[in-house]
C-alpha cells in the first residue's frame, strides 16, 4: 500500500476538506450601470431615483414610456419592444405577484434566441442586478398593476 502525503505534494490542499475559503459566486462591479437600489409597493428605485410606472431597465439605458398596460393587458406591440432591445434575456416583472401573459405574446422570444423569464417584480429586480453585474445583456421590463 502506498501512503501519500497530500499536504506536502499540494500545499494548497488542507487536511480538513470541510474548511474551505469563501467562494464569490458573482462579480459585484456595478459602477456606471443602472441598478435597482430599492423596491416596494408600487415603486422601484433605480440608482436611488424612484419610479412608479412601467419601465424597461437595461444596464446602460432606460425606457419610462414603454407601456401603460397591466400584466393582463400587455399587447403584441409591448412585447415587440422587448424583442428589439438587443438583449439575451428579458426579465418580465409582473407586480407583486407572478402573472403570465398569454402564450401567444411569449412565443416569439425563443425563435429569436432571447430568454424570457416571468417573475414577480421583486425577483426581477434582484435577478437583474446579479446579471447586470456579471456583464450580461439583460433587460428588466417591469409592469405594475
Amino acid at each position: 500500500m502506498v501512503h501519500r502525503n497530500f499536504a506536502r505534494e499540494n500545499p494548497t490542499r488542507t487536511r480538513h476538506p470541510e474548511v474551505q475559503p469563501p467562494m464569490k459566486l458573482h462579480q459585484s462591479n456595478t459602477a456606471g450601470l443602472n441598478i435597482f437600489t430599492a423596491y416596494g409597493e408600487g415603486y422601484v428605485a433605480i440608482n436611488h431615483q424612484r419610479y412608479e410606472g412601467n419601465v424597461i431597465v437595461l444596464p446602460d439605458s432606460m425606457y419610462t414610456d414603454w407601456t401603460t398596460a397591466t400584466p393582463e393587458t400587455l399587447t403584441e406591440a409591448d412585447m415587440a419592444k422587448l424583442l428589439g432591445l438587443g438583449t439575451e434575456i428579458v426579465l418580465l416583472g409582473t407586480g407583486n405577484r407572478l402573472r403570465f401573459p398569454p402564450g401567444a405574446l411569449m412565443r416569439p422570444f425563443a425563435p429569436a434566441g432571447i430568454g424570457l423569464e416571468v417573475m414577480d417584480l421583486q425577483a426581477a429586480c434582484r435577478t437583474y442586478n446579479i446579471l447586470a453585474a456579471e456583464g450580461r445583456k439583460v433587460a428588466a421590463a417591469l409592469v405594475f398593476g
